[in-house]
């Protein structure tokens, strides 16, 4: 079953004007004006899903959805984000808690309808949902089970981050169909001109990634003695202008990469300033000359990213069987998004969207998590994934003697 990136576009398209259309609804509900920072479709193993919400509380409501579309979508608001919203709506309503819930109800009802219509109208059939049903949990408990399916492991998910201005408050729109469903209404809108990625391909390669990922935790733990494993892999597609916006704001510390072959791109290997001091110093024999970050410890960053980079690329290059090399690592110190922006100009010279592989690593040992970002050349990914031979997606293990030479 194949899948072409005019589709894939144009339902992230879809779900973005969907978002859209939830955030005027809320807009004139509240006189609070907001904007959709970003939408993306990510494949990921069902049990990441809803990852990037660990440590927050929520509310919101849920619906289920059936049709020529079925599924689960959910509105959630963080706690501080729902009482200002529901309080500009309904003045008093943070003194009243029975209050509160009835206006994120209501809320949830008018913009979800209107989100889901609005994917009725695009296939010209019948979606119908459910009666909004109130949520009020914590991380990725806010979310449903993402749809069981024994033949696919991983799951396709619909996410829109969504920003008032002048106001600390956020929200994200999470549509989790069915696999099959959203599949074949994809399969049906597949041009012929050459451009289809086969799916079950594009799994295998989120897998490999995530073998990739653990192979660089394992370089990570070679190096300073810090047991550490990966956590979440998943490929995300979304316009290419918007690719920066998938780092956000936070500032890092790590390395960035040009990779050469099938396919080439740019790979980020990114810690946070707390991290990259203390892998660092871990890395270390010598005590550091200050507690603040240093030369010393962007050299081992330096020294560090590099490792990553090679075990990471070697694993795709011995799945594909291609050559893929990349350039001497240059050392990175600012905020994510600036990061990312000359990379995302330059791959946007050629390609009007954007696959992003993410992966996260992370320790108990210490405070301490690292990310890997790879912006490949659209095309060139096609080709590779054309060219797969599934059967060898175990195989990402590299030479560590010929990476340490």
């Amino acid at each position: 079953m194949n899948v072409d990136i005019q589709s894939l576009g144009t339902f992230n398209q879809l779900a973005h004007e969907g978002a859209e259309q939830a955030t005027q609804s809320m807009g004139q509900m509240t006189g609070i004006d907001a904007v959709v920072d970003v939408t993306k479709i990510t494949l990921l193993d069902r049990a990441d899903v809803g990852e990037e919400l660990a440590g927050r509380d929520f509310v919101g409501v849920e619906f289920s959805f059936d049709g020529v579309l079925e599924g689960d979508t959910v509105l959630a608001f963080d706690v501080d984000s729902a009482g200002t919203i529901t309080e500009e709506m309904m003045p008093g309503s943070s003194d009243d808690e029975a209050m509160a819930r009835s206006g994120i109800e209501e809320i949830g009802n008018i913009m979800m309808s209107g989100f889901i219509d609005g994917w009725a109208d695009f296939v010209g059939a019948t979606i119908d949902h459910s009666p909004p049903m109130y949520v009020e949990e914590s991380g990725s408990d806010v979310l449903p089970d993402a749809p069981a399916d024994a033949d696919h492991q991983q799951v396709f998910v619909f996410k829109s981050e969504i920003e008032w201005i002048d106001e600390s408050v956020n929200f994200y729109i999470y549509m989790l169909p069915e696999y099959e469903s959203l599949t074949e209404m994809m399969v049906e809108h597949v041009d012929t001109d050459g451009d289809a990625i086969p799916i079950d391909k594009l799994q295998t390669f989120n897998e490999m990634t995530t073998s990739g990922t653990q192979k660089a935790a394992d370089n990570v733990e070679m190096m300073t003695g810090i047991p550490t494993e990966s956590e979440v892999t998943q490929i995300s597609f979304a316009p290419i202008e918007d690719v920066p916006k998938q780092i956000g704001t936070d500032t890092f510390v790590g390395t960035v990469v040009e990779f050469t072959g099938t396919p080439s791109g740019y790979l980020m290997v990114l810690f946070d300033e707390v991290s990259a001091i203390n892998v660092a110093e871990a890395m270390m024999p010598i005590e550091m000359d200050s507690d603040e970050l240093t030369d010393q410890h962007k050299a081992a960053i330096e020294e560090l990213g590099n490792i990553m980079t090679s075990g990471f690329v070697d694993g795709w290059a011995n799945v594909l069987q291609t050559s893929v090399e990349h350039t001497p690592p240059k050392v990175v110190h600012d905020m994510g998004r600036a990061i990312m922006d000359p990379l995302a100009a330059q791959v946007g010279q050629y390609q009007e969207h954007a696959f992003i592989i993410d992966s996260q690593m992370q320790t108990d040992d210490i405070e301490f998590q690292a990310e890997i970002h790879a912006l490949p050349n659209e095309k060139e990914l096609r080709a590779a994934l054309n060219d797969l031979d599934v059967e060898r997606a175990t195989e990402t293990g590299a030479d560590v003697e010929q990476i340490f030479k």
